[in-house]
């Protein structure tokens, strides 16, 4: 007679081995980047997107090294205390280390590299949680996307919209409002259905930004900073989870 398969007995060694193994060469990486180039910064994203922070790694992929996610792991590669810092000063970096916070290793003009990060920015979609930063009204009538030029729903779309909360009807085949419809007003914290419905209009309300916040100059060993830490200008609610990241 077969073994019952709830029976059977699961082993995590080679789970905790991977980890492991993928936390040391993470250590690794971090300390090797910190020897290759000549200055580190913390940044702080505002409005995570993954696709964006992929876009910033590809544009900096010849020039420089980017690692974002956990910052225990990072801290650690760094050395969080003058005894334990990998290099002179880093400890200073290790310590500024929290929340949504990367490290951005570069040789680049430090002038260059400022002017770069705060030009860069991407519209994205708004999530639940974020706060709108527009009125957006949607008269009677057909329903049309913001696109260019607008473009209307397909009549397939109908049982979506009505989900998340339209009055519409059919009309010639296309998803028509019976009368007036709020879907948010500036300032207000956005549902999952507002959001949900903001991206099928293709209206977009948030703003993905990367803040440089401090700069570790490996000549000097002296850390620089450039932005307080606790200014908040980045607007990061909505944000998305990330594990320790390297490119």
């Amino acid at each position: 007679m077969p073994k019952s398969k709830r029976s059977k007995v699961v082993s995590l060694t080679k789970t905790a081995k991977k980890d492991r193994s993928r936390k040391e060469d993470l250590l690794k990486q971090i300390q090797e980047s910190s020897d290759k180039w000549d200055y580190v910064y913390i940044f702080r994203i505002g409005q995570m997107r993954n696709a964006h922070l992929k876009t910033v790694r590809n544009l900096w992929k010849e020039d420089a090294r980017i690692f974002f996610g956990k910052c225990a792991v990072m801290s650690k590669a760094l050395g969080a205390s003058p005894e334990t810092e990998h290099r002179l000063g880093l400890y200073q970096i290790a310590q500024r280390l929290k929340g949504q916070t990367g490290l951005f290793f570069t040789s680049y003009d430090p002038e260059k590299v400022i002017e770069w990060f705060d030009d860069f920015k991407a519209a994205d979609f708004a999530r639940a949680g974020n706060v709108a930063d527009r009125d957006v009204v949607l008269p009677a009538g057909p329903i049309n996307r913001s696109s260019d030029p607008p473009e209307p729903f397909p009549h397939n779309m109908d049982p979506q919209l009505r989900t998340l909360g339209l009055k519409t009807s059919l009309a010639k085949g296309v998803p028509s409002l019976t009368s007036e419809h709020v879907v948010c007003r500036k300032g207000q914290t956005l549902t999952a259905e507002q959001a949900q419905l903001l991206k099928l209009l293709l209206i977009r309300m948030v703003t993905f930004r990367v803040g440089l916040y401090a700069r570790w100059d490996a000549k000097t060993g002296q850390v620089t900073e450039l932005r307080p830490d606790d200014e908040d200008h980045l607007q990061e609610a909505g944000g998305e989870e990330n594990e320790a990241m390297s490119e």
